[in-house]
């Protein structure tokens, strides 16, 4: 979320991102540059969000720049992206390092690409056996990019005008039966402050359907403990109230006693919900890795991730009698089309509703 100061899961490279003003970079060696600050100043991009669009911007440029079409120049994408918006040069991926290609070459290569120019990057993708899913997160960013590129003057046409997304494999999102939540849920010891703490951000997960970077963003201000609501941060800097069960709001508060009775509370940070053992506020990883750990002590899938638990909140909800919209609201969907690849996975609690109801079922 980009409220805040930068936090430890940001890395340095985010903070490069976002360090310099705007007009401290309008150069005219700065397309790419001036493209990520409007992301991030005026469509209120997360700083991880942008950093995936710089990499993208990244590989691209290798590409043109005609560096290493193997398998390393993928690799090197995202490491790259941080040197370029930091300091003048770009690297092909995948090239030695004396390979470098100027800015203003760089922009003229950008600026002179054409439909044919991008149906060979993505052959190059589908030859480096991407998925249909990041292909198009791919072309996604280069649609972006070039329509920011026509807005600002800089290109006559749009490239990818012509160019449609591929077709996209339809996977359905991985859930937990309650069975297993509840394992999962009673794994951390809540006799001890750290235990606590991750018991408390699982209950919240499950309870709330938030996302990992909206539960670390959490600060206390944001808890109702009386009306059992919470305010969380979402997506371009939206903001939503959602309820919060009353096993979660126990959770938060035996970890909160257990915070404040530790001889090193007053050295914590005081606005953060939660925080590591050194007391700064949590970073998404952290708790990825603290999810890791509970599913191999109780023996569940250790492919589940946090956002399993946001699946799992949706499908449990439209399983028990919730709507559509509903759901749709509490989870922060801009669109309920996103919302509704979970009525895929109630397909049960609907057929058990028609066996009950149809005469001749």
């Amino acid at each position: 979320m980009e409220r805040t100061p930068a936090r430890s899961e940001t890395g340095p490279g985010n903070h490069e991102l976002f360090r310099r003003p705007c007009d401290a970079i309008m150069t005219e060696n700065s397309m790419i540059d001036e493209f990520l600050n409007y992301l991030k100043f005026e469509r209120h991009f997360s700083p991880h969000t942008a950093k995936c669009y710089a990499a993208d911007l990244a590989q691209f440029c290798g590409f043109l720049s005609g560096g290493s079409t193997g398998a390393s120049a993928v690799a090197g994408g995202a490491a790259r992206s941080d040197s370029y918006i930091a300091g003048g040069t770009l690297g092909a991926p995948g090239a030695s390092t004396s390979a470098t290609v100027t800015q203003p070459a760089l922009r003229q290569k950008l600026c002179e690409v054409d439909t044919e120019k991008v149906k060979s990057f993505l052959a190059y993708l589908g030859m480096q056996n991407y998925s249909k899913s990041t292909i198009a997160r791919k072309l996604a960013t280069l649609r972006s990019f070039y329509k920011f590129c026509m807005r600002r003057g800089y290109v006559s046409e749009h490239p990818l005008a012509s160019i449609r997304t591929p077709k996209q494999e339809k996977r359905l999102p991985k859930y937990l039966e309650l069975d297993d939540i509840t394992r999962l849920l009673n794994t951390p010891d809540s006799n001890t402050l750290l235990g606590a703490r991750d018991r408390a951000m699982l209950e919240v997960l499950f309870s709330t359907g938030v996302r990992v970077s909206e539960l670390v963003d959490l600060n206390f201000a944001d808890i109702d403990f009386i009306g059992q609501t919470i305010r969380v941060r979402g997506k371009g800097k939206k903001q939503r109230t959602a309820p919060i069960g009353q096993t979660a709001i126990v959770a938060i508060q035996k970890y909160l006693e257990l915070r404040r009775s530790d001889i090193r509370s007053a050295k914590f940070d005081q606005e953060a919900l939660f925080v590591n053992k050194h007391g700064q506020r949590l970073s998404t990883r952290s708790v990825r890795r603290k999810l890791d750990k509970y599913l191999l002590q109780c023996g569940l899938d250790p492919t589940i991730s946090p956002h399993t638990l946001r699946h799992s909140f949706a499908t449990h909800m439209l399983n028990n009698g919730a709507d559509l919209r509903s759901v749709q609201q509490l989870l922060g969907h801009q669109s309920i089309s996103t919302t509704q690849v979970y009525t895929h996975l109630t397909t049960p609690r609907l057929k058990e509703a028609y066996d009950e109801a149809h005469p001749r079922s």
